[in-house]
């Protein structure tokens, strides 16, 4: 059995071009090991780099950057799980990758990509190293794929401000004003949808279902809440963060994800807080999977029985100066 040749070490922890692996000495027969694979043509991928089940989504995409001109990057679907936009299931898993150009007249058409042109101006953005759509661009291009609702779970996604920023990933990744902006000056395809979404898109969010959770609060007529606030009592000491929060009538909706019943140190500081919300006059109304559903026991049904114990009625939903219409559309 002839032995293998080993890979020198910048071929083996990463994907790299066919043509310079020859160029540094491997010959052509050693390029079809079976200990490599190749994801794109001209481009092979050393076993050590891939994982279980095949090569993982962002090492496909470093594959393919591998082939991608100057005024090439990834867009559409591929960007959106770059910059971990929350997608419904139907767009996850294995799918071919979406890259777009600027050159006029062409795309991409290697097999396993889907191509897409773009304006000559085009701006591109940097995402793990790779050339990739900006944020709002990202946006934009997603209205093809996603109903309205999860559209503004994009955008409210991409505009968060965290309250405790990650150094090396700094948020939010396009302020909720620029992607106001850039819908207006947007003449493209989906321009209504855009600004139907964008209108409903706040900063403040820090999950899908918070989002579903708000949007299902408002188009029940409820007033709208402001999001991710401190909440503190009548002496004005910190209780907590509420995720949605009506300081006027005294109420706090929260949506439990399962790891507030499955971790139970979480669970412990959850009936703390709750007590001391309730014990300082707050109403506190936390919504879990199955609240999200229409009927008496919903969350939208106790918000608002919370709201009308607080005095709310309906008519009287002023908006909050903190949440006025964003895009200012008339």
């Amino acid at each position: 059995m002839p032995r293998v040749v080993s890979l020198p070490p910048r071929f083996s922890g990463a994907p790299f071009l066919a043509s310079e692996a020859v160029a540094a000495g491997l010959g052509r027969e050693r390029l079809r090991g079976r200990d490599l694979s190749a994801p794109f043509r001209g481009v092979r991928v050393a076993e050590s780099a891939r994982d279980g089940e095949g090569l993982a989504f962002l090492e496909r995409c470093r594959a393919l950057q591998l082939l991608l001109g100057p005024e090439d990057a990834f867009s559409h679907v591929t960007t959106a799980r770059l910059w971990d936009v929350p997608l419904p299931r139907r767009l996850e898993g294995e799918h071919p990758l979406h890259v777009a150009t600027r050159r006029p007249g062409t795309r991409t058409r290697l097999t396993g990509t889907v191509g897409h042109t773009l304006a000559a101006d085009a701006e591109f953005a940097e995402r793990f190293g790779l050339s990739v759509t900006d944020p709002a661009a990202t946006w934009m291009a997603l209205a093809a794929f996603l109903q309205p609702i999860e559209l503004v779970i994009a955008a409210d996604h991409l505009v968060l401000t965290p309250r405790v920023q990650d150094p090396v990933d700094e948020r939010p990744f396009v302020p909720l004003p620029m992607l106001v902006d850039a819908v207006r000056r947007h003449s493209g395809r989906h321009i209504r949808v855009l600004r139907s979404a964008v209108e409903l898109v706040r900063d403040g969010a820090e999950s899908a279902q918070e989002t579903r959770l708000r949007l299902a609060l408002v188009d029940a007529g409820l007033p709208e809440p402001l999001l991710n606030v401190d909440v503190t009592d009548a002496r004005g000491r910190f209780l907590g963060r509420g995720d949605m929060v009506y300081p006027e009538w005294g109420v706090i909706v929260e949506y439990d994800g399962d790891h507030h019943r499955t971790d139970a140190r979480q669970y412990d500081k959850d009936l703390t807080r709750h007590e001391a919300f309730t014990l300082s006059g707050w109403r506190h109304v936390r919504v879990r999977r199955f609240g999200m559903a229409e009927g008496p026991t919903s969350g939208v049904a106790r918000t608002e029985a919370a709201l009308r114990s607080a005095g709310w009625r309906p008519g009287r939903v002023e908006k909050s100066p903190l949440r006025p219409n964003p895009a200012g559309w008339t």
